[in-house]
């Protein structure tokens, strides 16, 4: 009796055979188009699903970023009055584990307007300058001019502000503020002029379009807070530790005073983001799925044109498993292509966005992108591996899964029906 000899699965012949199935044109009972077709669009796929997930990070880390750098991770404030003892205060809150700096704020509202005669809406930080350095996003931004240093002598001013009022280095603002003395015609205001010393942006257009910062003695002064603050600024080591440490806070300001963090701030815009970002990961997950069903596709087409072949490979003695292998790899070598293809294309696109997006601008020219209306002055994308691995691990598992539905119809196939009408 014969040795029935068994051979390895996947083995080098079987991959000889898929390779040929998938290259072979229609004349040649292939499938060439559809292949091409498949390839093309799980590599569409996956870039948009990757391209998708680096900007939906960059947009929340820009947030996050522009947000928190700007401003206090954790604030103290009195409600309905102010601190009095806020050296004090500071000095108890700065011996809580895990706070790097406490600031006392001078905060308030006025007019601003510039020589050329333009007005707009000023935000006033009264601030001492030691603890406005200690601030990253207004000293280490790539859109500064002037120096910080000389923030005692005038006043720091955000870019979009600026340029608002028509306003540069050593030109001088003028603030009008309702904090004057009390007349029967009501409070009276107050103009004081200040020279702008330095211009800062701190990557969000909102901040940048109202934010100024004065000498926290001079804030004190013109707002009617002499000896007193308006709120403590807090920086953590951690800002993700705003939430656990903001108790803690409290408890060390002292009774009546509140604490309250930035993601108490900002939380529900950050809730929608996550939802969003939930909704657009499902609806690029269904966009893989179709690009793999066209795998599918051309697989039935290609056991449909490949049957007398199936016929004489398994009258020749391959057995089921090697033609199921030999068809799953023709499915599972396009949807494995097409990934790497994807995976390519999505992190060159997150790597150089800022260069495709001054490509489109140009094109366009100019007026894509208007930081008055989007909040931020571009395209923000962060390539994360977690991002990547999820787009790989959907589209190989998406591709490869299906791929085993029309591989078994092949492997079942009987020879001698293949082979009745050849």
């Amino acid at each position: 009796m014969a040795e029935v000899r068994t051979t390895r699965p996947f083995a080098k012949f079987e991959w000889m055979i898929a390779w040929r199935y998938i290259r072979a044109k229609r004349a040649e009972g292939g499938v060439s188009v559809m292949t091409w077709i498949s390839l093309i669009g799980v590599t569409l796929a996956v870039f948009a699903l990757i391209a998708t997930l680096a900007v939906r990070s960059g947009f929340r880390a820009e947030f996050i970023d522009t947000i928190a750098g700007a401003n206090a991770h954790v604030s103290v404030v009195m409600p309905r009055g102010v601190i009095t003892d806020f050296e004090q205060v500071a000095d108890n809150i700065r011996a809580v584990e895990g706070v790097r700096t406490v600031a006392p704020l001078i905060r308030g509202q006025a007019m601003a307007s510039g020589p050329s005669g333009r007005i707009g809406l000023a935000d006033i930080h009264g601030i001492r300058l030691e603890d406005l350095k200690a601030s990253d996003a207004i000293v280490q931004s790539e859109r500064t001019s002037g120096n910080i240093d000389d923030l005692p002598n005038g006043i720091a001013i955000g870019s979009a502000l600026a340029a608002n009022l028509g306003l540069d280095i050593g030109d001088r603002i003028e603030l009008t503020t309702r904090s004057g003395a009390s007349t029967p015609m009501g409070q009276a205001t107050r103009r004081n002029a200040y020279e702008v010393v330095y211009i800062f942006s701190t990557g969000r257009f909102q901040i940048d379009e109202v934010r100024v910062y004065l000498p926290f003695d001079v804030a004190q002064l013109i707002m009617n807070r002499d000896g007193v603050a308006d709120e403590l600024e807090i920086r953590l080591d951690d800002l993700n530790q705003s939430e656990v440490l903001k108790q803690d806070i409290a408890n060390a300001a002292g009774p009546g005073m509140w604490a309250y963090s930035w993601q108490d701030r900002v939380g529900r815009f950050l809730r929608a983001l996550t939802i969003e970002d939930n909704v657009m990961f499902i609806i690029l997950s269904i966009l893989v799925l179709v690009a793999s069903m066209n795998i599918i596709s051309g697989l039935i087409m290609l056991v449909k044109n490949k049957g007398r072949d199936v016929g004489i490979l398994r009258t020749m003695g391959l057995t089921e498993g090697s033609i199921l292998r030999i068809f799953f790899i023709c499915g599972a070598g396009i949807g494995t292509i097409g990934t790497a293809l994807g995976v390519v294309l999505g992190c060159l696109f997150a790597i150089y966005i800022d260069t495709i997006f001054s490509f489109v601008n140009y094109v366009a020219g100019g007026g894509v992108w208007d930081p008055s209306i989007r909040g931020i002055y571009n395209i923000p994308a962060e390539l994360r591996l977690v991002d990547v691995l999820k787009a790989v691990s959907l589209s190989l598992g998406l591709s490869w899964i299906i791929t085993i539905f029309p591989a078994r119809r092949a492997a079942r196939m009987n020879p001698v029906e293949a082979l009745r009408y050849e």
